[in-house]
C-alpha cells in the first residue's frame, strides 16, 4: 500500500473556490444509469487502464485536452509533488512544449502531425491510441482513467474554445461522476473561466482576485430553492428553470458567500473579462 503526503499549498485547491456539503447521491434507476451506444464498439476496456498505486491515493490529476492554446492559463501554476499530468490528443504536444511530462496520454492523434506523433511516441510512456471510430471522445477515455485512480481532485484544460459540440460534451461529462457516485472534485479551467457542478446541499464559495464574477446555470430542467447570501444580488428559496439567465454574473460582496438549493443540478461559473 502506498501513501502520499499532500501538499494543498497550489492554486485553488478548494474546488473552484468553493467548500460545503451536499446530499447523499440518489441512486439511478437502470433506465437512467449510462449505457454504452449499440453501434460502434467501445474504445475502452479494462485491460487499458493503468493502475499507478494500490491502495489510498490522494492525488491531484491535470488533464490537458487539445483546445486553443490561447484559452489555456499558466499551466505552471498547476503543478506540484502531488500532481499528475494526463494528455489528451494534441494537448499532448501542448504539455511536451512545456516541458511537463505526462504520466499517460489518450487520444486518436488525428489532430497532430505524423512529425509530432513520433515526438509524443518518443517522449511518452504510456501511450493509449485509439482509432477514429469509436463510442467515447477523447476526453471522456482520460476522465474515466482519471476517476478510476481515486483522485482528490481532477482539473481540465484545453476543453473549452473551438468546436462548441466539444464545450458541450465536456460540461455533461462531469455529469458522469455525479451519477457513479465518485467524490472528487472536478473543474474545467480556462484563461477566462472555471467551471463546476454542484448537486443539492449547502456550499461556501470564496472570493477570487481574479474571478470576479460567479454565475449559477440550471443544468436540469428546474433548480428549486436557490438562496444566494453574501452576494450582490441576493437570492431566497428562488426557484430558476433551463432556459433563465437570472443568476448571470452576480459577485461577492464579502471575502465569501453560500449558496444553497434542494433540486436540480446547477453548474457554477466563476468568470473574468
Amino acid at each position: 500500500m502506498i501513501f502520499y503526503t499532500v501538499d494543498w499549498s497550489g492554486r485553488r485547491e478548494d474546488s473552484c473556490g468553493s467548500t460545503g456539503q451536499g446530499r447523499p447521491r440518489r441512486r439511478y434507476s437502470a433506465e437512467e444509469a449510462p449505457r454504452h451506444a449499440r453501434g460502434k464498439q467501445s474504445a475502452w476496456s479494462a485491460n487499458q487502464q493503468l493502475s499507478l498505486t494500490k491502495g489510498v491515493f490522494m492525488m491531484i490529476i491535470n488533464i490537458l485536452a487539445g483546445g486553443p492554446e490561447d484559452l489555456l492559463p499558466n499551466l505552471k501554476e498547476y503543478e506540484g509533488k502531488n500532481t499528475l499530468w494526463v494528455g489528451v490528443d494534441r494537448g499532448v504536444f501542448h504539455l511536451l512544449n512545456r516541458n511537463i511530462s505526462p504520466v499517460i496520454a489518450f487520444g486518436d492523434f488525428d489532430s497532430v502531425s505524423p512529425e509530432e506523433l513520433q515526438f509524443i511516441e518518443r517522449k511518452v510512456e504510456e501511450l493509449k491510441r485509439f482509432k477514429p471510430e469509436k463510442d467515447e471522445t477523447d476526453m471522456e477515455l482520460a476522465l474515466n482513467w482519471a476517476l478510476e485512480q481515486n483522485s482528490e481532485k481532477i482539473r481540465i484544460f484545453g476543453a473549452t474554445g473551438g468546436r462548441l459540440d466539444h464545450l458541450f460534451a465536456n460540461v455533461q461529462l462531469l455529469l458522469n461522476p455525479l451519477r457513479a457516485k465518485k467524490a472528487a472534485d472536478i473543474c474545467l479551467i480556462d484563461r477566462n473561466n472555471l467551471l463546476f457542478l454542484k448537486e443539492p446541499g449547502t456550499y461556501t464559495i470564496n472570493k477570487m482576485k481574479a474571478e470576479k464574477y460567479i454565475s449559477f446555470v440550471p443544468l436540469t430542467l428546474n433548480v428549486s430553492g436557490i438562496t444566494l447570501e453574501g452576494f450582490k444580488f441576493p437570492l431566497k428559496n428562488q426557484h430558476i428553470s433551463l432556459g433563465s439567465t437570472l443568476c448571470i454574473s452576480n459577485e461577492l460582496i464579502s471575502d465569501y458567500g453560500t449558496f444553497s438549493f434542494s433540486e436540480g443540478i446547477l453548474i457554477v461559473i466563476r468568470s473574468h473579462d
